[in-house]
């Protein structure tokens, strides 16, 4: 959230430059400042944001796996018990 004012005094020369490549670029000069100056996303960064995504995804997936698995290795484990008590009697 954008609270915080900073004020800039320049040449009159400069001033012109900024709302000459805001108007080229079609943003407030405020958004070309914001824009020029702050951080981008390394190519490291974004790699890394898409390996997140990719794991959060696999993780996902092996957690429904692992689940679907349980439920079955009960099922069985249920079936075998039924049959034993079954063969007792």
């Amino acid at each position: 959230m954008k609270t915080e004012r900073v004020t800039l005094l320049t040449s009159p020369d400069f001033k012109a430059f900024l709302i000459a490549e805001a108007r080229r670029e079609g943003v407030s000069v405020a958004e070309l400042v914001r824009g020029r100056c702050e951080p981008r996303e390394t190519e490291d960064e974004a790699v890394l944001a898409a390996l997140t995504r990719e794991l959060t995804g696999a993780v996902t997936e092996a957690k429904a796996a692992l689940r679907d698995g349980l439920k079955e290795a009960g099922e069985v484990l249920a079936e075998l018990r039924a049959s034993r008590a079954k063969a007792a009697v």
